[in-house]
């Protein structure tokens, strides 16, 4: 997270985090892009850039709607 007075920007991954949570992630992000609709439709509108970029920004989606179901407490 980047923040600079009223803006606030995520930045992706960071690459000081758990490396294999990250990889499970990342790994996930590949699973959710043949099977959740929701990433389905999400992944056509980033094709312009890098695979790897566009697997990681699938990944970041992927741990923020993950932490809104710890924080929300929801069943899985």
């Amino acid at each position: 997270m980047h923040q600079s007075g009223a803006s606030n920007k995520a930045m992706g991954i960071n690459p000081r985090s758990n490396r294999l949570i990250r990889s499970y992630f990342v790994e996930a992000a590949w699973q959710a892009i043949r099977t959740d609709s929701v990433i389905k439709a999400y992944y056509p509108t980033h094709l312009e850039k890098e695979d790897k970029k566009n697997i990681v920004k699938i990944a970041h989606k992927l741990i923020s709607r993950t932490l809104e179901v710890i924080k929300q407490k929801l069943p899985m």
